[in-house]
C-alpha cells in the first residue's frame, strides 16, 4: 500500500461516546521500522487504542529517512507485507511547510509528539496548544539523546506541552532536573502480543540469532565480545539481522561463520525466533553507562515470543524483570559462552527460562498495560471522562473505513479478560484471522 499524497486528514463522520478520544500522533514513521525501533511500540499502542474504539491518526514526514531507506533496500513489496501484518494501520505523510495544524488538530482530544521530529514541528504544535484548550499535548522521549546530545534536546520548545512521556526513570529525572518540563511520566515500552507471541514449534535452522543494527559504533565492541566471539569459539550456527553494517563488520561475521540476513521487518521477527534455539540482547553503550533501567524494546519482544534470552550487561534498576528467571545476564565474553552452552545443553532449563519470561510479559508488559497507563495520565491531565473501554470491536483509522475485528479478541468492557486469556485466544486464530 503506497502512502497517500495528501498531508490533510479526512474525517470520519461517526458517532463518538464521550469516553473515547480522537488522538493525533506525530512520529518519524509507523510504516517503516528500518533502523527505527520506535515504530515497534507505536504500532502496538495505535492498534490497542483502535481496538478500544479510540480514533487515531499518525502523521509522519513524507519520504522520511527510515521510510526511504526501507524502500531503497527492499522495494515497494514490503509495503504490502506491512499492510498484511497490520491491517488498518497507515501513516499520513506531510510536508512541514504545508502542514495545516488548524485542520489537523481541530477535533483532537490528545496529541502526542515524538522526540524524533523537527524542532520547528515541536515549536509549532506547542504554540498551537497555547492558543487552544480543547486538547492535551504530550512529548514522547524514547531515545538516549537527553544524555548524548543534551543541547539538541534542550533546544526543543516544550513550553506549550502539558507534559512528557519518558521511557525510563533516568530520562524522567533529567527532564525535571534540567527544567525541560514540569510534568514527566514514566512510560516504558512494551510488547505487542498480537504480533509477538510463541508460534507453533518449527524445525530449527540454527543455534543463536541476534537481531539488531550496527548503528553508529555505539556497540561495535560489544557485538564482537558478546556475540561474534562466543559463537565462533563454540562453533555454533549463528545468524545476524540488522542494517548499517559496514564492510569490516560483515567481514567479521563471515570470518566467524555467522550468517547475515540484512534488514528484517519487525513483524517477521517471531518467525525467525521460532527457527533458532536462543537469542541475545546487546544494548547500546549509552543505556549501559548513562541510562540505567532502560532495556529498549528488543527484550520485551523476545520474551513475548517465548525464546530463551541471554543479555549483555545493563542495570535492571526499575524492576521490570527478574534476571535469572526471565532471562540471564552474561558479564563478559566468557560468561556469554558459558550461558550459551548451558542453555543449549539443557533444553528443559531453556524452556523454563523462556516460559517465565513470557509469563512476565503477559502479566506486566503488553501494549494493553501501557494504554491503561496512558489513560490514567489523561485523567491526571483533567480528561476525567475517560474509561479503559476495552473491546469496542472496531479499529478506527482516519481516512479509511472502520475495520471489523474479532470482537471477542479484546473482550467486552465487563468481560474481565486478561492479557494471558487474549494470548490464549490468539493461539486459536489462524493466519486468516478466523477462529479455528
Amino acid at each position: 500500500m503506497r502512502l497517500g499524497e495528501s498531508g490533510d486528514a479526512s474525517r470520519l463522520d461517526c458517532p463518538r461516546r464521550n469516553d473515547l478520544m480522537r488522538i493525533i500522533m506525530f512520529y518519524h514513521s509507523i510504516v517503516s521500522d528500518w533502523n527505527h525501533g520506535n515504530a515497534h511500540f507505536l504500532r502496538g499502542i495505535v492498534t490497542e487504542l483502535g481496538k478500544r474504539g479510540h480514533q487515531v491518526s499518525v502523521y509522519e514526514p513524507k519520504n522520511g529517512w527510515s521510510y526511504s531507506n526501507m524502500l531503497l533496500e527492499k522495494g515497494e513489496h514490503v509495503l504490502r507485507q506491512f499492510e498484511e501484518a497490520y491491517p488498518g494501520l497507515y501513516g499520513i505523510p506531510y510536508r512541514l511547510d504545508l502542514l495545516n495544524l488548524d485542520e489537523a488538530l481541530s477535533q483532537a482530544d490528545l496529541v502526542i509528539v515524538h522526540e524524533w521530529n523537527e524542532h520547528e514541528l515541536v515549536r509549532r504544535v506547542g504554540a498551537h496548544r497555547k492558543r487552544h484548550d480543547h486538547f492535551r499535548l504530550l512529548f514522547h522521549d524514547t531515545h538516549h539523546r537527553s544524555v548524548t546530545d543534551a543541547a539538541a534536546m534542550h533546544a526543543y520548545d516544550l513550553s506549550g506541552f502539558d507534559g512528557v512521556l519518558a521511557y525510563g526513570g533516568t530520562i524522567r529525572d533529567i527532564y525535571l532536573a534540567k527544567g525541560w518540563a514540569n510534568r514527566v511520566w514514566l512510560w516504558h515500552e512494551a510488547a505487542d502480543i498480537r504480533v509477538f507471541r510463541p508460534l507453533e514449534p518449527a524445525a530449527k535452522v540454527g543455534d543463536v540469532v541476534w537481531i539488531g543494527n550496527w548503528g553508529d559504533d555505539e556497540r561495535s565492541d560489544e557485538i564482537r565480545e558478546f556475540f561474534v566471539e562466543p559463537v565462533k569459539r563454540l562453533g555454533l550456527k549463528g545468524m545476524v539481522y540488522g542494517v548499517r553494517y559496514p564492510k569490516h563488520a560483515l567481514e567479521l561475521l563471515q570470518e566467524a561463520g555467522i550468517g547475515y540476513g540484512g534488514w528484517l521487518p519487525n513483524f517477521a521477527v517471531p518467525e525467525v525466533f521460532n527457527r533458532f534455539r536462543l537469542t541475545v540482547h546487546i544494548p547500546r553503550r549509552p543505556y549501559v553507562t548513562a541510562l540505567p533501567g532502560i532495556p529498549t524494546i528488543r527484550p520485551f519482544e523476545a520474551l513475548a515470543c517465548g525464546i530463551p534470552l541471554i543479555s549483555a550487561p545493563w542495570e535492571e534498576s526499575e524492576s521490570l524483570f527478574s534476571p535469572g528467571l526471565d532471562f540471564v545476564f552474561a558479564g563478559d565474553a566468557d560468561e556469554m559462552e558459558q550461558q550459551m552452552r548451558s542453555l543449549l545443553d539443557n533444553p528443559q532449563k531453556a524452556k523454563r527460562l523462556a516460559s517465565h519470561g513470557h509469563e512476565t510479559i503477559l502479566a506486566r508488559h503488553t501494549c494493553s498495560h501501557r494504554i491503561d497507563e496512558l489513560l490514567e495520565i489523561c485523567r491526571e491531565l483533567g480528561m476525567t471522562a475517560l474509561h479503559s473501554c476495552r473491546g469496542s470491536g472496531r479499529l478506527i483509522a482516519t481516512g479509511m473505513p472502520p475495520l471489523e475485528i474479532v470482537p471477542s479478541l479484546c473482550g467486552s468492557a465487563n468481560s474481565g479478560q486478561t492479557d494471558k486469556e487474549v494470548f490464549t485466544l490468539m493461539q486459536k486464530i489462524d493466519a486468516n484471522g478466523k477462529k479455528g
